[in-house]
């Protein structure tokens, strides 16, 4: 008799279930009719479909069948156990709902602000700080669906009165712990809401050239003109220095130099400057300028200095000026390319002198040189010559 009882519940339960599944398919599908109609007009309910429809059907499915669990089943400990099952899987697809919510707000507002204009340093910063406000958000949602999940268990007060006994100890502990990883989220936030980087801003870091990709609670992603990624703390850009070539806009200036010979002439070359930013849409207009930095030595420095919307633009219209001034000044102007001057002397002149005393060609005795000595070698028996090697060969 209590089979039967049971084996009628189940069927019942199951029945109860699969009409509240199909309760469910069919709201979805109204409200799905609904958005979709509306999309013609408003593109953010397709936007919305395409982003939250998975978690919105298991949100709903989930809740429908509970609730026919809880009517149908009558028996107290499955009815304990199968409540606490569904209000833990309600937690979890409703979390899962909300998250995609924040994602869908996140790249709602986002649509508005795109980086990819030439003045987008507003835009820039709007990026980053909803970046961290929607890892932020989802932070927290994980963190309120775990605590309620546990809430659900009938001993988790207890653990939780346990844990609080022992809050002293455990609270020193877990400070050391997290103390690095608690310094990086601040930092995080100071750095997306002090506006100090923003997303694409233009850096360098480590004595390396490169943008922000990516701002996190807890690190940076800059990336290198290389195609590297330099993941740095967020402590990093709040305790160190370093150079941010956009903070207040995007356009920079940048320098061609060239050592020349002395008989180059800096007016033609600042004519082929101009004719040479003439043809090239890297140049925004704003700065021209050739000047004769210095000249000392052998070489005429000549400094150009040439100004662009970005800092890529930058780089290849320097490179651009560069190849195009060595080419003008192979074919127009060769004397003006750098010569070493060596000056050729005769070999006589770099000789060594010597430096022993150059013997007295009228001497040749043993008692010479002066009237005195000649009278000393009279006294002896005759002249003593003396017999150099070469005059006995």
């Amino acid at each position: 008799m209590l089979a039967d009882i049971l084996q009628s519940e189940l069927v019942t339960s199951l029945l109860g279930a699969l009409i509240a599944v199909a309760a469910a398919v069919v709201v979805v599908l109204i409200v799905a009719l609904a958005f979709r109609i509306t999309a013609r007009r408003r593109p953010w309910a397709g936007q919305l479909i395409d982003t939250a429809r998975r978690p919105f059907r298991a949100a709903l499915v989930v809740c429908f069948v509970w609730v026919s669990l809880g009517i149908t089943v009558t028996d107290p400990q499955a009815a304990s156990a199968i409540g606490l099952a569904m209000r833990i899987l309600a937690i979890v697809t409703i979390a899962w709902l909300v998250g995609a919510i924040i994602v869908f707000l996140e790249n709602l507002g986002l649509a508005r602000y795109r980086i990819d204009t030439p003045d987008n340093r507003v835009a820039r910063r709007v990026r980053t700080q909803v970046l961290i406000l929607k890892r932020l958000s989802i932070v927290v949602v994980v963190v309120v669906a775990l605590g309620a999940v546990l809430l659900s268990f009938p001993g988790a007060q207890t653990f939780g009165a346990s844990l609080l006994a022992s809050a002293g100890l455990l609270s020193i502990i877990a400070g050391l712990a997290v103390q690095s990883s608690l310094s990086n989220v601040f930092s995080g936030m100071q750095l997306a809401f002090s506006d100090a980087i923003r997303v694409d801003d233009v850096v360098i870091v480590e004595e390396e050239w490169g943008r922000v990709e990516e701002i996190t609670l807890t690190y940076v992603v800059v990336h290198i003109w290389d195609d590297r990624r330099m993941i740095l703390p967020s402590t990093y850009f709040t305790s160190r220095p370093y150079q941010n070539w956009t903070r207040r806009n995007s356009e920079l200036l940048g320098s061609v130099e060239f050592d020349l010979d002395w008989r180059v002439t800096p007016q033609h070359m600042r004519e082929e400057l101009d004719r040479v930013l003439s043809r090239t849409p890297l140049w925004d207009k704003r700065v021209s300028v050739l000047q004769v930095t210095d000249a000392v030595g052998g070489y005429v420095r000549i400094r150009i200095l040439v100004s662009a919307v970005d800092a890529p633009a930058l780089f290849d219209l320097r490179c651009f000026v560069r190849e195009e001034l060595v080419t003008w000044l192979h074919e127009q102007s060769p004397v003006s390319l750098p010569r070493v001057r060596v000056q050729d002397t005769a070999e006589a002149d770099m000789r060594r002198p010597s430096l022993d005393p150059e013997p007295n060609p009228g001497t040749g005795g043993l008692f010479s040189g002066d009237p005195e000595a000649e009278n000393r070698g009279s006294l002896f028996t005759g002249r003593i010559d003396v017999v150099r090697p070469a005059e006995t060969e």
